[in-house]
């Protein structure tokens, strides 16, 4: 499936066992020699009681994601369109909390998904310690690190990307996006993602941007997110503090892979 173009495999673990998940994310993501994809994200149970389902990310690299909103939408229409549950509103479990989506179903199918994505964060000395140049970007966390970076130069993201990625500053590595703002457009954004590379698109990376750009007066508090893959819209809400996130889902195909020995 994918979101805007950040594609994943998604396993159903009510149904297939995946034993191996880091193994087989390294060995199924490979866009050679696998099938090729941004990451594994494995469908649960619910872990906690105040949730219905849980989902876990294990990024290309093979080490395991704190949340992303991209996969979190492809896992609401997975569990409506597959018939795990028939609710349009669903609690999911992740790393990061239990994260709320709200399904737009049309005549059966899931059109798109709105996710609370909680409050932003920009203090957390176990992900961020300002070391860099205070005027080069801004922290944001959605639980998980963001840096984002306003800038006329997106293309700088095939070089930079990765050495901010595991920077210093960063004790955990970090996600970085590079965005610039399109007059009449919205926020046109480029980014490279922790454990996975450039991606088409990074949706609580969209969230860090939108979330940025009003913090430095840039942009109001909803703002649509322009990335490789697709449009995201993004409301930071003032009655609540929290971020929403609202785009598509979809599916590509569906198969079977050996599991890695």
């Amino acid at each position: 499936m994918h979101g805007a173009g950040n594609d994943y495999i998604y396993v159903n673990t009510l149904q297939y066992n995946v034993p191996d998940p880091q193994k087989a994310a390294m060995l199924w993501s490979d866009r050679h020699r696998g099938i090729g994809s941004d990451g594994l994200v494995l469908i649960g149970p619910a872990s906690a009681p105040e949730a219905d389902f849980s989902m876990r990310i294990f990024n290309a690299d093979g080490s395991e994601a704190m949340m992303c909103g991209n996969a979190s939408r492809c896992v609401g229409k997975y569990l409506y369109e597959k018939g795990l549950t028939t609710q349009t509103r669903i609690r999911l479990s992740t790393l990061s909390g239990v994260k709320n989506l709200a399904l737009d179903v049309r005549q059966g199918k899931v059109r798109q998904v709105t996710v609370d994505m909680g409050m932003p964060v920009f203090e957390d000395e176990k992900l961020f310690l300002p070391s860099l140049d205070s005027g080069l970007g801004t922290f944001v966390s959605m639980g998980n690190p963001h840096y984002v970076i306003f800038t006329d130069h997106l293309d700088q993201v095939v070089d930079l990307g990765s050495r901010l990625e595991c920077h210093s500053a960063f004790p955990e590595r970090c996600n970085i996006e590079f965005a610039q703002i399109v007059r009449g457009q919205g926020i046109r954004t480029r980014v490279w993602e922790r454990g996975s590379g450039m991606t088409m698109a990074c949706g609580t990376g969209a969230c860090a941007t939108a979330v940025a750009a009003a913090l430095t007066s840039r942009a109001g508090r909803c703002s649509h997110i322009l990335m490789d893959g697709g449009v995201l819209d993004i409301e930071w809400a003032e009655r609540d503090g929290h971020v929403y996130m609202t785009g598509p889902a979809a599916f590509v195909f569906d198969g079977d892979a050996p599991l890695p020995q």
